[in-house]
């Protein structure tokens, strides 16, 4: 397994990141963590050791320098968030270890609007979404645009976020479901909540990453 610190070109910034590529991986995860967090997250960094083990690279950055980290309008600006997730997938896509793997998201909390948004963005580019607990009403009317898999993983009582999350699924049009962590509140800290996330979020990268990528469509099509 290569393990490896990177700085990823986001004008006016680069962006601090943790590449890990296991032995003959199936495909990347992205992570774009929620607000007040960063790629250091506890929580996001175990999701990622359990793909690691299923043969699954990942990659967390941060997605904000630390000055604009001071500024809290930026840590709920889904637009830029959804830029440097962009900025971080461009370069993965020119990197010779990366640019051929099967490509997901995984986002938590507003990061989750932010992987939402550029997953419309690359249409069939992106093959997976997860979102742990996450804001996927912020992504607007992006949802309507995103052709992914995606699953909006929930805690049972965190209720007003898991209103939120059913909201969105009814916007979606892509494949789509909305997993609850029965007893789990909105950071998933009770004892085994976080491992059924992994087993969740696990299971549908497994998936739609070995699955063959679909064809293209029209904005139309999609509409139905």
């Amino acid at each position: 397994m290569s393990e490896q610190t990177i700085e990823i070109p986001a004008p006016p910034v680069r962006l601090t990141g943790d590449l890990i590529i296991p032995d003959r991986p199936g495909g990347l995860v992205i992570f774009a963590h929620g607000s007040g967090s960063s790629r250091l997250s506890t929580r996001n960094r175990q999701v990622a050791a359990s793909l690691n083990e299923r043969r699954l690279a990942t990659l967390l950055f941060d997605l904000l320098s630390p000055d604009e980290e001071a500024d809290r309008a930026n840590v709920f600006d889904i637009e830029l968030l959804s830029r440097r997730l962009l900025a971080a997938t461009r370069w993965v896509l020119e990197d010779p270890e990366c640019s051929r793997l099967p490509l997901g998201y995984f986002g938590a909390s507003t990061g989750a609007a932010a992987a939402l948004c550029a997953a419309a963005e690359l249409g069939h580019g992106v093959r997976a979404v997860v979102s742990r607990g996450g804001r996927p009403d912020m992504a607007g009317p992006c949802l309507d645009e995103v052709t992914a898999p995606t699953l909006l993983i929930v805690g049972g009582n965190d209720r007003a976020v898991l209103e939120l999350n059913e909201s969105a699924a009814e916007a979606l049009r892509c494949p789509h479901e909305l997993s609850i962590v029965p007893g789990a509140t909105h950071l998933f800290g009770e004892p085994g909540a976080l491992d059924q996330v992994c087993g969740l979020a696990g299971d549908w990268f497994t998936d739609h990453l070995s699955d063959p990528p679909s064809p293209p469509d029209s904005p139309a099509d999609r509409r139905g």
